[in-house]
């Protein structure tokens, strides 16, 4: 019986035929005329479906495209931040553009800027790939990165190290280090507000 069309029948009979079967009648298509119902176990059904929505959904962020702009002269620190984010954005199952913009004289050295896609891709290859090779249009070098297949892309480092900054960490930890000499343990124990105060030293 699975998979086949029994034809037109009334309510009654579609209830009578699921409860002879031991499932349930379910609506898959109201608006049609008539109706479309289907004899199915409904827990399994919602089951399908929802896996159904999941990857529908899936491909749909997929389509998103999210756009990381660099410059030939970028700082190192901002080269990482962009760097952080197309990561997290291609782990998200998003694509990335990669578009670098010349400005004045800039153009006369485009090969540097070439060489910071080059890097910026060589960076991010581990989570996603270029769907063409970087192109020139106008004053602008653009690049489209789509992200990995889940089986073969690595793990994003923020979701691996979690969300707390070693900044923070290395900065308590001198703190911490720096105000050892300066007292006892008792003073560990007040105020180090008070106890570090350079009038209590010279008193």
């Amino acid at each position: 019986m699975q998979g086949e069309q029994l034809g037109v029948l009334s309510l009654a009979e579609g209830i009578n035929m699921a409860r002879s079967h031991g499932v349930d009648l379910v609506e898959v298509a109201p608006n049609a005329k008539p109706p479309v119902c289907r004899l199915v176990d409904f827990g399994k059904f919602r089951y399908e479906q929802a896996k159904k929505d999941k990857e529908s959904k899936k491909h749909q962020h997929a389509n998103r495209v999210k756009e990381v702009q660099l410059s030939p002269t970028i700082d190192p620190h901002d080269l990482s931040v962009k760097l952080t984010h197309a990561i997290d954005f291609l782990c998200e199952d998003m694509k990335v553009k990669i578009t670098l913009r010349f400005r004045g004289r800039e153009m006369a050295h485009k090969e540097v800027g070439f060489q910071v896609v080059a890097k910026f891709i060589s960076d991010i290859e581990a989570f996603g790939h270029p769907d063409s090779p970087p192109k020139l249009v106008g004053r602008g070098l653009n690049v489209m990165m789509s992200p990995l297949p889940r089986n073969k892309r690595a793990k994003n480092p923020r979701e691996e190290t979690g969300n707390s900054s070693p900044d923070s960490t290395s900065s308590s930890r001198t703190a911490v280090s720096d105000s050892e000499p300066r007292g006892s343990s008792e003073a560990e124990d007040s105020d180090g507000d008070l106890e570090n105060n350079p009038v209590s030293e010279i008193a």
